[in-house]
């Protein structure tokens, strides 16, 4: 974990570092920039996720240091917490109390959320929505959610006023950092510059994007409706199973670069385990549901898994009761 770590953050902030000194070419730039935008997917998948879940080390302070990386690329960890770890974890795969398949209304992730006629191109536009999503996590979603006074299954949300200046003060550190200290010391144009703040977050959205749908929007998981939720309440870690796939989990250097989310039903079943255990215990966990009629969903590898995804975004784009 500490090599790995080491190794994406001086991609990310070391590509920066380089970006603002002006030495390298225009190319040289925008290679940067594409270098950037994987070491930050990376640091997504490999230290904050982990750290924000209090599972990256055994001390606290640890978790909660490393978790601010989450807010030094743009994001926001406390409505992650929320978010995630309460709502996605708890409620996975059902419809009004994870975000994560309510994410958008211009995608249709769920059997049970309202179909709209757009939604039949959406294996289509879904990977330019996917690109865009850290774009629109940095300048919207995270004020939108605090702005929300219903989150899932909470109502009249308040949050304290500590958490309201911790994202005004990150948001606007980031902007400085990202788009305004660039912007004073580059010898580029504006329209030079966008292209590179785009290249950042289109190749680092897609990349996250992509790969975290490919752990619940697939053809082996189950949804449910809202009005189920209660109902899956006795026998969560089985709605876990149902509702979670795995994939690639032979290929090291895959996994090595995802953090362990090609591992989503052990992170699911045990989510304060640090992701380098997840391949060790795969086996067991395995072993035991097929003892027990317990689905344990998996794809071989990482392009049958987005061909899962792909054709479950063309099922769930047809009009509800369409053959």
């Amino acid at each position: 974990m500490a090599v790995k770590t080491a190794v994406l953050l001086v991609a990310y902030f070391g590509s920066y570092g380089l970006i603002l000194s002006g030495w390298p070419s225009l190319l040289g730039l925008w290679c940067l920039c594409v270098v950037m935008g994987v070491a930050l997917a990376g640091l997504g998948f490999c230290v904050c996720h982990d750290a924000l879940h209090g599972a990256y080390s055994a001390d606290r302070r640890v978790n909660r240091t490393l978790g601010v990386v989450f807010d030094m690329i743009g994001a926001n960890g406390y409505m992650w917490r929320i978010t995630h770890n309460r709502l996605h974890h708890v409620y996975t795969n059902v419809r009004g109390y994870d975000e994560d398949v309510d994410v958008s209304p211009l995608l249709r992730l769920s059997p049970h959320a309202p179909h709209k006629p757009m939604h039949r191109y959406q294996h289509v536009y879904a990977y330019v929505a996917y690109a865009f999503s850290t774009v629109f996590w940095v300048f919207a979603k995270d004020y939108g959610y605090f702005l929300k006074r219903d989150l899932g299954p909470y109502r009249d949300m308040r949050h304290p006023r500590s958490a309201w200046t911790f994202l005004i003060l990150s948001k606007l550190a980031y902007y400085v950092a990202m788009i305004v200290l660039p912007l004073l010391v580059l010898d580029v144009a504006w329209w030079q510059f966008a292209i590179g703040f785009l290249t950042v977050h289109l190749v680092g959205g897609l990349i996250l994007g992509v790969i975290f749908q490919l752990a619940h929007v697939v053809e082996p998981t189950w949804h449910v409706a809202g009005n189920d939720a209660g109902s899956i309440k006795g026998a969560w870690m089985e709605h876990q199973m149902r509702a979670t796939n795995d994939f690639a989990q032979n290929n090291r250097v895959l996994s090595w670069y995802l953090g362990g989310i090609n591992f989503q039903v052990e992170h699911h079943l045990f989510p304060k385990i640090c992701h380098v255990h997840y391949p060790a215990i795969s086996p067991i966990v395995e072993r035991v549901a097929r003892r027990h009629g317990i689905p344990y969903n998996t794809c071989d590898s990482l392009w049958s898994a987005i061909g899962s995804h792909h054709r479950m975004l063309k099922q769930l784009g047809e009009p509800v009761g369409s053959t």
